[in-house]
């Protein structure tokens, strides 16, 4: 603990608290800053003048990120019919329907994203309490209730992530690896926050990107200008 301590204190030495960097400043200095063994995942808190108190302010979606996430997602695919071999086909490392669902009661938990076509929703419902809470609950909204299976699972393995704002305003969301390099995770955070600003809600008044934050699982945070972000999107 004492090791993790002083190498905290000497990366937040690195960042001024009191300026706010420009998103590629910002990328470089996460990926500078990591020193630990393992592949950092890197995440990006959004602040949004939004109140998600209000169902015409609440801001969901879904992006592709154009350098994905840098791990292995699990998919399974709840489908019946020529569905199922389309999802197989796609990609997806588990296709059913019903004896998947009971297997869920049981306690399995062993896949990362859950899509299911229109006609199975039904069923996946009686699953809705253990999904939900864990975020993998099918949802139109963000793609994973659809009968294009096939484009859905390619989306989800190539690096779709859903995000939506929390009751503090803020959306959180992973945006790659250490490992991809200032560059991809620039991509990455542009691709995200040019999806975030396209949701905006046409009730949303006054500044809707309030700030914005980057950080690695190990490091410290580095502050964006939202005032850049206007030239990035």
């Amino acid at each position: 603990m004492l090791r993790r301590g002083k190498r905290i204190i000497a990366a937040k030495k690195k960042v001024d608290p009191t300026r706010r960097y420009t998103l590629k400043e910002a990328t470089e200095m996460v990926v500078s800053m990591a020193g630990v063994k393992f592949d950092e995942t890197v995440d990006a808190a959004v602040r949004l003048g939004v109140n998600p108190a209000h169902a015409d302010q609440m801001v969901r979606g879904s992006v592709v990120l154009p350098n994905g996430l840098g791990k292995t997602v699990r998919v399974l695919v709840f489908a019946k019919g020529d569905k199922e071999k389309e999802a197989l086909e796609a990609g997806a490392d588990l296709v059913g329907n019903d004896e998947i669902i009971e297997k869920i009661k049981g306690g399995w938990l062993e896949f990362d994203r859950v899509i299911a076509t229109p006609d199975m929703m039904g069923s996946v419902g009686k699953i809705a309490k253990i999904l939900g809470p864990r975020g993998l609950m099918p949802n139109p909204k963000v793609g994973t209730v659809t009968f294009d299976i096939a484009n859905a699972v390619r989306e989800l393995k190539a690096g779709k992530v859903e995000f939506r704002v929390e009751k503090a305003g803020i959306v959180h969301s992973p945006v790659g690896k250490v490992s991809f390099g200032a560059e991809k995770l620039y991509e990455n955070i542009t691709a995200l926050l040019e999806t975030i600003i396209k949701l905006k809600p046409a009730s949303s008044k006054g500044t809707y990107i309030k700030s914005i934050a980057i950080s690695s699982t190990m490091g410290a945070g580095v502050k964006v200008d939202p005032l850049d972000i206007k030239s990035v999107s």
